[in-house]
């Protein structure tokens, strides 16, 4: 799994812990959204406060 985290247009770094808690915490909910497929290959999520 990769996992890119962009902030403010900077690309900051992420250690494998960090990687797996993001990655299988978005997957794990995105999967259960109706619609979405088992079998997706990339999920984008872009957040602005």
């Amino acid at each position: 799994m990769e996992v890119i985290l962009t902030v403010d247009g900077k690309d900051i770094e992420i250690n494998h812990f960090v990687t797996d808690i993001l990655g299988s915490t978005i997957v794990g909910a995105t999967g259960t959204l109706h619609g979405v497929e088992d079998d997706c290959k990339e999920i984008l999520v872009k957040i602005t406060k």
